[in-house]
């Protein structure tokens, strides 16, 4: 796994030992970014459920100002901060070792760009995290929340929610949802 674009283009990365994280390829990356690339430039970007953080430094990379990385692996967190820095963004970035659920509460900024998440499939942990992340006050009509899930999980509760899919693009086996909250 490596950094696509951007200041760090090129560096490899480092991945957490085991079969608890799923990286995201190279090739899903770059098209994610891609559709992603006109929110990212100076934005605070959050990377939930962070595996080795290569999502969250790939937007360092590209440009955003700081990247919030939530994980509540200790050997994940680990392989974050080293990631960090031998990418040399140790300074733009803040890891949470919590849970991520509970972390949204502890995010004190006054709007988010993108906020990424790629949680343990078949849990229901985005439905909760979109549940909290209503009330935040950094999620603004301008932030896009993509959610990295499985090819037949349904998002029909989103509209309920307060959310519009703006976007659903899939790939072989997963898709990447982009939402937005409505606000009236």
């Amino acid at each position: 796994m490596r950094v696509i674009a951007g200041r760090a283009r090129s560096l490899r990365l480092k991945t957490p030992k085991g079969m608890d994280t799923r990286p995201t390829t190279d090739r899903i990356k770059e098209t994610l970014f891609n559709m992603l690339q006109p929110y990212i430039p100076d934005c605070i970007f959050i990377d939930l459920f962070s595996g080795s953080g290569g999502i969250g430094i790939e937007a360092l990379s590209r440009g955003a100002r700081h990247a919030y990385f939530v994980e509540n692996d200790k050997n994940a967190v680990e392989c974050i901060l080293d990631n960090l820095k031998f990418t040399g963004f140790i300074n733009e970035a803040t890891v949470l070792r919590r849970d991520a659920i509970s972390a949204l509460s502890g995010i004190h900024e006054k709007e988010t760009g993108v906020i990424f998440m790629d949680p343990p499939y078949g849990k229901d942990y985005e439905k909760q995290a979109l549940s909290v992340l209503k009330e935040m006050p950094y999620v603004t009509k301008d932030t896009l929340i993509v959610v990295e899930a499985l090819l037949d999980t349904d998002f029909v509760y989103t509209s309920e929610l307060g959310y519009d899919i703006v976007k659903d693009k899939r790939y072989k086996t997963n898709k990447h949802v982009f939402l937005k909250r409505r606000i009236n």
